[in-house]
C-alpha cells in the first residue's frame, strides 16, 4: 500500500449529517435534556401500570448512593408499598456452574406459560478490586427475555453479605406493585452465607450438582439448614444416574436436621434445566408448600419477621451510612489508620475515637 493510501485510510470521514427538521431552539431550551428530577407520583403510578420502563427506572433510583435519590426511593416504597399483590417470593442458590441462570429462564418460562408473571432479580458478582460487575443474566436468558410476562433486573452484588444487592428488598416491592406474582431472587453463589436471602423471601431452593464432591461440603456450610428443597441440576445424558445418588444422599443428609418450626421437610428433586425435565413437579411442590403455609399461618408470620429483620438491617445501614460520609469522620479517618499502621495506635482503640468523635459530631 502506498504512503498515499496510507493516510487516506487514517483520515477522518464525514459523519452523518445533521437533519434539516431538526429543531435547535428546542435544545437550546432543554427541550431534549435528560430530566434532572424525578416525578415519583407519576413514576409510582406508571409501575402500578405495569410499565417495564418506570419499574427499571425505579429500580436505578432504589439502587443509586446520591443522597437526593436515596430520598425519593424511600418515597416511591412508601406509594408502592400498600399495592403489592399475592406473590411468593422465592430464593435460588448454589455454587457458581451449577446452572442458575439457565434453570430459572426454564422455570420461569414454564411459570408465565400458567399465566404468572415473573420478576427475576439477578444478582451479579463485583469485583473487590474494580469495583465493576458484567451484569450478563439477560445474555443467559435469551428466551426469557423475550417474555413480554417476565423482567429480568441483574444487579452488582457490592460489598453485600451474601452476595444479595443492597437494595434487592426495596426492589421486590416495587415488581410486586407492578403486578408481578413470582419473583425469583438469583444469588451470586459464593459458598459464603446466604442468610441474606434466606430472610427476604417465602421459599428457599439449593441447587447441587452431582458428582462435584461438594456434598460433604454442602452440609458442612450449613446452606441446606436454609433450605425447603434441594435441586439436583443438569440430570441428563450420562450424568442422570450420579443425579440420582445425589438425590438419594442429600434426601439421607436432610433428615439428620431437626424439623423446621413451620413443620415443613424438605423434599429433593431432581432436574435438567435445559431440557425442562422435572420443571412442573418442582413448581407443583411450590405452589404446594404455599397453601401449606398460608393455611398454618407460616406464611404471613415469616414475612412479619422478616420486615422486622429489615427494620434492625436499615437501622444498622443507616448509622454505617452516615458514620462514613461525615466530613469529620473521613478527615480523622486517615488520620487514624496511619497511626495503626505505624502501629502507635490498636484498632481496637482507634475504632473506639472515632466513635466517640462521631457521637461529639451528632451533639
Amino acid at each position: 500500500m502506498s504512503k498515499q493510501k496510507k493516510i487516506a485510510t487514517l483520515k477522518e470521514q464525514e459523519g452523518i449529517k445533521t437533519p434539516s427538521n431538526f429543531n435547535r431552539t428546542a435544545i437550546s431550551k432543554g427541550k431534549y435534556q435528560r430530566k434532572k428530577t424525578v416525578d415519583i407520583n407519576v413514576l409510582s403510578t406508571k409501575i402500578k401500570e405495569g410499565n417495564i420502563a418506570a419499574l427499571a427506572q425505579g429500580i436505578t433510583l432504589l439502587e443509586s448512593t446520591n443522597v437526593a435519590h436515596q430520598q425519593q426511593a424511600q418515597e416511591l416504597i412508601s406509594k408502592c408499598l400498600n399495592d403489592q399483590n399475592s406473590s411468593i417470593r422465592i430464593g435460588i442458590t448454589g455454587v457458581p456452574g451449577v446452572g442458575k441462570s439457565t434453570f430459572i429462564e426454564s422455570l420461569g418460562t414454564s411459570v408465565t406459560a400458567l399465566g404468572k408473571k415473573v420478576a427475576v432479580l439477578a444478582v451479579d458478582p463485583t469485583s473487590t478490586i474494580t469495583k465493576g460487575s458484567i451484569l450478563g443474566d439477560k445474555t443467559r436468558m435469551e428466551s426469557l427475555v423475550k417474555n413480554e410476562n417476565a423482567f429480568i433486573r441483574p444487579s452488582p452484588s457490592g460489598s453485600t453479605l451474601g452476595g444479595v444487592a443492597r437494595k434487592t428488598r426495596e426492589s421486590i416491592v416495587l415488581c410486586e406493585a407492578a403486578g408481578y406474582n413470582v419473583i425469583l431472587i438469583e444469588t451470586v453463589g459464593v459458598g459464603q452465607s446466604e442468610v441474606a436471602v434466606h430472610d427476604m423471601v417465602d421459599f428457599f431452593l439449593l441447587l447441587k450438582l452431582a458428582g462435584a464432591g461438594d456434598e460433604l461440603q454442602g452440609i458442612k456450610r450449613g446452606i441446606m439448614e436454609m433450605a425447603d428443597a434441594v435441586v439436583i441440576n443438569k440430570a441428563d445424558g450420562a450424568n442422570e444416574h450420579a443425579a440420582k445418588l445425589a438425590k438419594a444422599e442429600f434426601a439421607r443428609a436432610l433428615h439428620m436436621y431437626p424439623p423446621k418450626a413451620n413443620g415443613w421437610t424438605p423434599p429433593t428433586f431432581t432436574c435438567s434445566a435445559i431440557h425442562n425435565k422435572g420443571i412442573t413437579e418442582l413448581w407443583d411442590m411450590i405452589v404446594s408448600f404455599t397453601i401449606e403455609m398460608k393455611t398454618s399461618g407460616h406464611f404471613i408470620k415469616n414475612r412479619q419477621q422478616q420486615n422486622a429483620h429489615w427494620l434492625t438491617q436499615t437501622i444498622e445501614d443507616q448509622l454505617k451510612q452516615k458514620f462514613y460520609n461525615n466530613a469529620t469522620i473521613i478527615a480523622a479517618l486517615d488520620t487514624y489508620k496511619n497511626k495503626v499502621l505505624q502501629s502507635e495506635c490498636s484498632p481496637f482503640q482507634a475504632a473506639e475515637i472515632l466513635l466517640k468523635i462521631h457521637q461529639e459530631e451528632l451533639k
